[in-house]
């Protein structure tokens, strides 16, 4: 069983501040106290270890920071489609190895997937148009990541030294401009 606890944000939504649980599989509710979810807190699942999926509904627009740090054994998260916000460090530490992230989601914020070590690939969605400096600094695993023509992305949002691909997206970076032929596209 899961609680959630939660804090008005105006008469129709609330923002999710705390979780204690012990479920290895999280649903987030869409409505609570009588009012949509709409905001999932900083480090709301912060070092929850047992955590292994976690589906968010549709009604959430924005994901915290160090929302899902230190979530070793992570899989599966499923993010809605109407989200618009994931902030710095939101999947920081976590063990997710692939995800999607929707077409509302605008910026990648710096070192939101910082020390993903299992992460493989990533899909953005239509609407991404910025990929910041650290966004996947320490991903050794991460091998694609997809996003459409006109997204900018920094020089150091692979880090310089990650992998492989890190080293090739860095140096492909640095010489184009614009920084929009960095990595694959949405054809």
């Amino acid at each position: 069983m899961a609680d959630f606890y939660t804090k008005t944000m105006d008469e129709e939504t609330c923002c999710i501040m705390g979780y204690k649980g012990s479920s290895n599989r999280v649903v987030i509710p869409a409505n609570l106290a009588g009012k949509r979810v709409t905001i999932l807190y900083d480090a709301l699942f912060k070092n929850h270890k047992e955590i292994t999926s976690i589906k968010i509904p549709e009604t959430v627009t924005n994901i915290g920071s160090y929302m899902f740090e230190g979530c070793t054994k992570l899989k599966k998260v499923e993010l809605p489609a109407g989200l618009t916000d994931i902030w710095e460090y939101g999947f920081s530490k976590s063990s997710i190895e692939e995800i999607i992230i929707p077409d509302g989601v605008r910026t990648i914020m710096p070192f939101t997937f910082k020390d993903c070590k299992k992460l493989k690939k990533v899909v953005c969605g239509r609407g991404l148009r910025k990929i910041c400096a650290g966004a996947f600094e320490g991903c050794p695993k991460l091998e694609e990541v997809v996003h459409g023509p006109n997204v900018k992305v920094s020089p150091e949002a692979y880090g310089t030294s990650n992998t492989e691909f890190g080293k090739k997206v860095h140096e492909e970076a640095v010489k184009a401009t614009g920084y929009d032929k960095v990595g694959k596209k949405h054809d």
